[in-house]
């Protein structure tokens, strides 16, 4: 059954603020930032507000979100609907300077997560609340789903000594929040300060998934392609600190992974069999067409969720990882970077987001002891995160 939602953005052209008439805004957006028919956010808020709308930014992966991979920029462009410039915020910079804001009195943001720690367009609202409150601009965040629930955190929360672009906060692996909420939190409980207004949404409940709303799903970057990829993302985003292949250049990115030199028959015996805690590991060939092994065939798996409200993502593919490290000891190699703008930490650490699980996974410790000693942490991070709960 699929529940009404209405995102932050109908919300707010429905209704909008009294204030905001007169005001020169600005949008963060990219293709996903779309009504329930598929209309341009850009588009229905110069329709509300005529003339109003006076600059647009855009995140990683680019305005039209073509860029394939990390660190590969986009350039600042002209919109061509509106003829308005398009600062790029995945180019030169990542924050917005006094010059990007100079039009806007307002910058508007209305970007699709997904619900997990390392996906920079978080971030990205974080620069441009630090720029806003600096430049004395005002933010106003048009809220969307969490597409992974909004019940749910899972994982370590960042260690300071792993902070980049893909976690600049400790948060968990899974945080459990819209963007909404968590531009709250950031903007209390990290010193941003800024002056901000949440749009929610109406009709969203904490424990959906995206596929339990009526609202369509445009990819927010060319790797997340379906609300299935956004679910298992969380976990198998670690595939990319290593050379064994995430899925980038198949069509089902993250929800297939492997390598030339794994066998699958290996890794299921080592795993008790193909069925894992709400999923099934089915034995996969594909050949990448681009990134990791281009043209070269590799074996792994697909992972089918069959229940989600079962499926660990994180957990999940911290047991993988860990039973490739132990077979492959020879074959296995940990990504050397550079990896979003770091050139000497290792990706795996900035994507786990701590030194210490990446070492007690090379360790083999018990997967239940490394998750137990992230609990309290992750225990106050959600009774933390719950003050700023919109719904």
């Amino acid at each position: 059954m699929k529940y009404h939602v209405q995102t932050g953005l109908e919300n707010f052209i429905e209704s909008p603020p009294k204030w905001i008439f007169g005001q020169r805004l600005g949008l963060l957006c990219n293709p996903a930032s779309v009504d329930r028919h598929f209309s341009h956010a850009r588009k229905e808020i110069h329709r509300r507000l005529p003339g109003q709308l006076r600059a647009l930014y855009s995140p990683q992966h680019g305005f039209f979100a073509e860029k394939q991979d990390n660190m590969i920029e986009s350039d600042h462009l002209t919109d061509p609907l509106l003829k308005i410039p398009v600062f790029s915020l995945y180019g030169k910079t990542r924050m917005p300077d006094r010059e990007m804001l100079d039009p806007i009195d307002v910058l508007l943001i209305d970007l699709q997560d997904a619900g997990t720690r390392v996906y920079t367009f978080i971030y990205t609202m974080s620069y441009c609340m630090e720029a806003a409150g600096r430049f004395g601009k005002k933010v106003l965040v048009l809220d969307r789903p969490n597409p992974v629930n909004g019940v749910t955190a899972e994982g370590n929360c960042l260690s300071p000594d792993c902070a980049s672009f893909v976690g600049r906060y400790p948060i968990p692996m899974r945080h459990g929040l819209t963007i909404g909420e968590l531009s709250l939190l950031f903007n209390r409980c990290y010193g941003i300060g800024c002056d901000l207004e949440v749009i929610p949404m109406k009709g969203w409940k904490r424990g959906m998934y995206f596929q339990d709303t009526d609202l369509p799903w445009v990819a927010p970057s060319p790797n997340l392609p379906t609300p299935v990829s956004a679910m298992v993302y969380p976990g198998q985003v670690l595939w990319e600190g290593t050379n064994v292949s995430e899925g980038r250049g198949t069509t089902q990115p993250f929800e297939v992974f492997g390598a030339p030199f794994t066998d699958t028959e290996h890794i299921l015996a080592v795993l008790g069999g193909k069925r894992i805690p709400g999923a099934v590991l089915r034995p996969h060939i594909f050949e990448p067409t681009a990134n990791k092994w281009k043209g070269i065939p590799c074996k792994g798996f697909q992972i089918h969720i069959t229940d989600p409200h079962r499926y660990s993502p994180y957990m999940t593919t911290l047991r993988l990882l860990q039973t490739l490290l132990f077979l492959y000891k020879d074959s296995f190699e940990w990504k050397s970077p550079p990896y979003e703008y770091e050139f000497e930490r290792l990706p795996a650490d900035l994507i786990i987001g701590s030194r210490e699980i990446r070492k007690r996974l090379e360790n083999f410790d018990k997967l239940e002891d490394i998750a137990d000693s992230w609990q309290k942490e992750l225990k106050t991070f959600v009774g933390m995160s719950r003050e700023f709960y919109l719904y």
